[in-house]
């Protein structure tokens, strides 16, 4: 069996398989204590396939607003839950459709977990779709050296030809612009990692979607409440009480009014790009109406005058 799967993960290695950083990890670790991480001969921390798994659960639910300290001890079956994963869709094995003549006997050699079965492989996204028709696999697994946005066409339309329950894209060089684009259109995208046992990892991640972010808000946000004048006179009025809390919330809502503006005003390269700023702009939008409510509550308690509406 590979060695390394074994022994298990690094830390690095992990919280890449999770979608952290792996400053975030050793936070949590640290602070939290996350999880009970086996350690190396030489100290490391080792972590399962179980516990990268469990990983991605806690940044999607943290994602999705719920705060560390209240989680980091929760199990996997109840993350899944509040991720809106099935719980227990951790799987045994996979079956992949391959594009990339390296990465499929890299990937036949080795053994992993979840198991890989290569039903179909082909050695150029040019040729896969008529080398791959008629292929059922769990997982699309596409591997490009250099991934441009000129690949996009061809993807999109092997995609539809193998409707696979997932699709991982790694790559060795790739614009961000094209990352985000493959990303959007629902894929698993990466760096092309150097162990089976990491392409294993991501495929199951893709197929269970515990690393897939959540959506962002639909609905535009409500205009501001509050103009910047507004704002510096009430956090001026705090300055008259002990608590700081109204003017450090009227810093913040004055920096999200600003992104707000800034987002939804910068230059675009292309509708995705445009489609991204906008869901940015619309984000800040929501979290600036939360902090408003916030601040109101802050003030009613404060006694403080809040300008009418």
């Amino acid at each position: 069996m590979n060695q390394k799967m074994t022994k298990g993960y690094r830390s690095g290695v992990a919280a890449r398989l999770a979608g952290l950083p792996v400053e975030t990890l050793r936070v949590w670790e640290r602070r939290y204590g996350v999880s009970d991480a086996d350690r190396s001969p030489q100290g490391q921390r080792l972590y399962s396939a179980e516990q990268v798994y469990r990983l991605g659960l806690l940044k999607r639910v943290v994602d999705q607003g719920h705060a560390i300290g209240t989680v980091a001890r929760i199990d996997a079956d109840e993350l899944a839950g509040l991720a809106g994963v099935q719980p227990g869709t951790g799987v045994q094995s996979l079956k992949l459709a391959v594009v990339g003549a390296a990465l499929a006997q890299r990937l036949s050699a080795a053994r992993t977990a979840p198991l890989l079965e290569i039903v179909a492989a082909c050695a150029q996204l040019d040729d896969a779709e008529r080398e791959l028709a008629g292929a059922r696999a769990d997982v699309l697994l596409i591997e490009a050296p250099e991934m441009t946005a000129d690949a996009m066409p061809r993807i999109r339309s092997l995609r539809r030809a193998i409707p696979a329950r997932a699709t991982v894209v790694l790559y060795r060089f790739c614009d961000s612009a094209t990352v985000r684009r493959l990303r959007e259109h629902g894929c698993l995208v990466a760096r092309s990692p150097s162990d089976a046992s990491e392409v294993a990892m991501l495929c199951n991640t893709a197929v269970t979607g515990a690393a897939l972010p959540p959506p962002g808000p639909t609905r535009p946000a409500a205009p501001r409440r509050l103009n910047d004048e507004e704002l510096a006179a009430l956090a001026a009025a705090s300055s008259s009480i002990n608590c700081e809390c109204p003017r450090h919330l009227a810093d913040i809502l004055l920096m999200l009014s600003s992104f707000e503006r800034y987002s939804a005003q910068c230059a675009n390269r292309n509708a995705t790009d445009a489609a991204m700023h906008e869901d940015l702009a619309r984000s800040a939008g929501h979290a600036r109406m939360l902090m408003e409510d916030a601040l109101e509550r802050l003030a009613y308690a404060e006694g403080l005058p809040m300008p009418a509406r």
